[in-house]
């Protein structure tokens, strides 16, 4: 009897052992599958996080190398606009340089002589020309200061004696690039009308530009 109880309980024992050694078991493998499982999850999103990552910094690369690539083709369109426009100057130049030449070109030295001491408003005057229109302007020059003394009596009532020189210093002479016309100066040079050829066509090219880009690049309207 005794030992039939103490193997009962032997086996009561074992049983317990089972049960509880089959609960471990299943608690382990439930937990290692749990920790498993957020260990997957928290990867994925690491590595989700990661490939976001660099698709952003590749995004951002495209955007800065696009960006270059647009900076640097308006760069090269814009150098390109200039070259052209400085061409049209040029070419514009050039064509002054024909006028020069012209019959005319004494007429229009007059009066721009003539205009040029009306504006600068000055009794002293020295008047500077290219080297090759030196003997051309020593022969206007009587005529245009003369020209200039009755327009302003005419205009104001008062008779003016200017003292009106040609300037003898030839290394002081306009250069060529001037495309010819006249510059004034006065008190020792400190006040200077610049009433060249290449001067009056800047400012009708500065006058004109907006007409001149319209004609020449339609795509900016």
């Amino acid at each position: 009897m005794a030992t039939e109880q103490i193997r009962q309980m032997v086996n009561f024992i074992l049983q317990e052992a089972h049960e509880k050694a089959n609960e471990i078991r299943v608690k382990t493998e439930h937990d290692f599958n749990l920790e498993k499982q957020t260990l997957v999850h928290e990867a994925k999103l690491a590595i989700q996080d990661e490939f976001a990552k660099k698709e952003k910094d590749r995004d951002i690369q495209e955007r800065i190398a696009r960006s270059a690539e647009i900076g640097e083709c308006r760069v090269k369109k814009m150098k390109i606009r200039d070259e052209l426009l400085q061409t049209l100057i040029s070419e514009a130049g050039a064509k002054c340089g024909m006028v020069a030449r012209g019959q005319n070109y004494p007429h229009l030295l007059q009066k721009l002589i003539v205009q040029g001491l009306i504006k600068i408003e000055e009794n002293d005057i020295t008047v500077f020309c290219r080297k090759e229109d030196v003997s051309v302007i020593s022969q206007i020059l009587p005529a245009a200061i003369a020209e200039y003394i009755d327009i302003i009596e005419r205009e104001s009532g008062v008779k003016l004696t200017p003292n009106v020189k040609l300037n003898a210093d030839r290394n002081k002479d306009l250069p060529e690039s001037s495309y010819g016309g006249v510059m004034l100066t006065a008190i020792n040079g400190k006040i200077v009308l610049d009433n060249t050829m290449a001067s009056r066509l800047m400012l009708v090219y500065e006058e004109l530009l907006p007409a001149i880009r319209a004609i020449l690049f339609p795509e900016e309207e």
